[in-house]
């Protein structure tokens, strides 16, 4: 008998029709001698409209009471769920996730879970029952309704996972698995088998939808194998897993973009000690997360500070900067919304040269300018103008063979 946690995305449980199909494949779980436990996200599209209610409600809602109505979504999905699981005969409860419970810091709208008691869970399922559980809230010391941020029923998934440490966290959505790149943009994208943690945290920071960045990281932290697979059909999905001796022959395991990023130049900035601390310091307090940064050579003893936020963000940020342009003495800032990231990801990287020229050997060919670089030991990410996202990464995956079979050493 294996204790599994099966998560479920809003596609998945769309709609009525879409919820008795997923009974299905839960009660199919449980009749095969397994411990289920349920994780559910509300129905696709409702947390948006919960969203759009409260900036009806408030053009500046309060953090508190935003989380009190946007984590509504899962409580509808739970206990439909356990009340079609019961009409099939079966024992199921529903839990939130102050009933669990599930202890959070009092960051609304983007807590961290602090820690779980899987007593009330473990309790229902040594009574042959099935724990279904809302996704995307806890609950903070004083009581208050939190919510984990967008994507975040994959990390309470994986949370509640590796705090009952269960055999294995399956992440159902409306994909097959981990492809080597998007599927909409090259149609001869394979799946994979299986990758690395650290694989799939990089290919999730850097614009792959597969799963939640955060419950990757849990996922690595207390090594909790998730395999993710489609709620549609059996087909086999991809293993998120430690790292063996077969997936570093493996030099490139795929191509990620973002668009959802924006960047700024702050230019003709003094080069001495303590500038950058004076312009990152006020973006970090205002809670906005900085990516790549770039920093000229420096002329005259001036230079040029480049980086790069969300989209998102974006508006904030260059207030900021504008703010404090008079502080560090900056000439000028320009911002442009027009870029995208193109990321290539493998675990091999670490043991292998020639995989950046080769990348940049080929967006050369192609006319793409490279406007910024950043490197880790298992990925190499490139800023190019958004219009060249998709040539981009078709040429790139095409480059490396991915689409027709592992890359080795002797593609490179």
């Amino acid at each position: 008998m294996a204790l599994i946690v099966q998560k479920y995305g809003g596609t998945s449980v769309g709609n009525m029709e879409r919820i008795k199909n997923v009974a299905k494949r839960v009660a199919a779980a449980h009749n095969a001698g397994n411990n289920i436990v349920v994780v559910l996200s509300a129905m696709s599209g409702e947390t948006n409209k919960l969203v759009g209610f409260t900036n009806e409600a408030s053009e500046f809602p309060i953090s508190r009471e935003y989380d009190m109505v946007i984590s509504t979504g899962e409580q509808v999905t739970i206990g439909l769920l356990a009340l079609v699981l019961r009409e099939m005969g079966l024992k199921a409860k529903s839990f939130l996730g102050s009933q669990v419970p599930i202890i959070t810091d009092s960051q609304f709208g983007s807590a961290r879970i602090e820690s779980i008691d899987g007593t009330r869970l473990l309790e229902e399922l040594n009574s042959g029952g099935i724990a279904v559980v809302a996704g995307f809230q806890g609950v903070d010391p004083n009581g208050n309704i939190t919510t984990l941020g967008r994507g975040g029923s994959d990390t309470t998934a994986v949370a509640l996972a590796a705090a009952l440490k269960a055999d294995l966290c399956e992440i159902y959505t409306d994909v097959e698995g981990v492809y080597t790149t998007d599927p909409n943009i090259c149609q001869d994208a394979r799946k994979l088998d299986k990758v690395s943690y650290d694989e799939m945290l990089e290919m999730a920071s850097l614009g792959a939808k597969v799963l939640q960045t955060r419950s990757v990281e849990f996922a690595k932290k207390y090594e909790v194998p998730v395999m993710v697979r489609s709620s549609f059909n059996d087909a086999q999905g991809t293993l998120v897993c430690k790292e063996d001796t077969e997936m570093e022959k493996v030099v490139v395991s795929g191509i990620t973009y973002n668009k959802g990023e924006a960047k700024i130049s702050v230019l003709r900035v003094p080069d001495r000690p303590g500038i950058a601390a004076k312009l990152f310091r006020p973006l970090t307090e205002a809670g906005i997360n900085v990516d790549m940064i770039v920093q000229n050579i420096s002329h005259d003893a001036h230079t040029d500070l480049t980086f790069t936020v969300t989209n998102t963000d974006f508006k904030r940020a260059f207030k900021i900067v504008q703010d404090i342009s008079g502080e560090i003495g900056a000439k000028d800032i320009v911002g442009d919304t027009n870029i995208a990231k193109i990321s290539i990801v493998g675990a091999g990287m670490r043991s292998h040269a020639g995989v950046a020229s080769k990348m940049f050997d080929v967006l050369s060919g192609e006319g793409i300018n490279i406007q910024m670089i950043s490197t880790s030991e298992i990925k190499i990410s490139c800023v190019v103008d958004v219009k060249y996202t998709e040539l981009a990464v078709r040429v790139l995956h095409e480059a490396f063979g991915l689409g027709k079979q592992e890359v080795t050493e002797e593609m490179v």
